[in-house]
């Protein structure tokens, strides 16, 4: 199978493993990784959570935009996104029109049970964060659905069987680029 524009896009929630997956299979594609979050906060030069609480979710979601408006005009890329990139509708329209989007799905239950000891995760910082994941899976899985190309379950042997469909894009990697295009982790 082909990628569009030779981008695969990955939306999901926390804890779904778009990063982990996402540069295996850039390496296995031979292209280009970037982490949509890594890469805002090297901007930045602050954490997301910093972000969070110094600007508000709403300058978040608005410097989210503008990168992913950016990331997704690139080619040859895998781009793993943040959790709320597709709560903009402008967000959604960018992964949808500029590569091939795959929504790596796990339950409420499975992502809690990856995330619930993480300190990094703004949008949980609440009374009841397990709710929270709750609330947050029937909000968003509507909108990764509707602009998936794939829904993969985000078990890692599922996701690679999926990664071993795509075809390697021959000379993609730019030049200079050899192995991950990320910020220090």
């Amino acid at each position: 199978m082909s990628l569009h524009r030779g981008n695969l896009f990955l939306v999901g929630l926390m804890g779904a493993g778009k990063s982990t997956l996402g540069r295996q299979i850039a390496r296995r594609l031979g292209l280009a990784f970037v982490d949509a979050d890594i890469e805002l906060e090297r901007r930045l030069g602050v954490s997301i959570p910093t972000i969070f609480e110094i600007e508000g979710e709403k300058a978040f979601r608005d410097r989210e935009e503008a990168l992913i408006a950016e990331l997704t005009g690139r080619d040859h890329v895998v781009l793993a996104t943040g959790g709320g990139a597709v709560v903009r509708a402008a967000s959604r329209d960018h992964l949808h029109e500029n590569g091939t989007v795959v929504y790596l799905h796990a339950t409420p239950a499975m992502l809690w049970e990856r995330i619930k000891h993480s300190r990094n995760r703004p949008m949980l910082k609440v009374a009841d964060p397990r709710g929270r994941l709750d609330v947050l899976y029937a909000e968003r899985d509507p909108l990764y659905r509707s602009i998936a190309d794939h829904v993969v379950e985000s078990e890692r042997e599922t996701v690679m069987r999926f990664a071993r469909t795509l075809a390697p894009l021959p000379d993609t990697q730019p030049a200079g680029t050899a192995g991950l295009l990320e910020g220090p982790e």
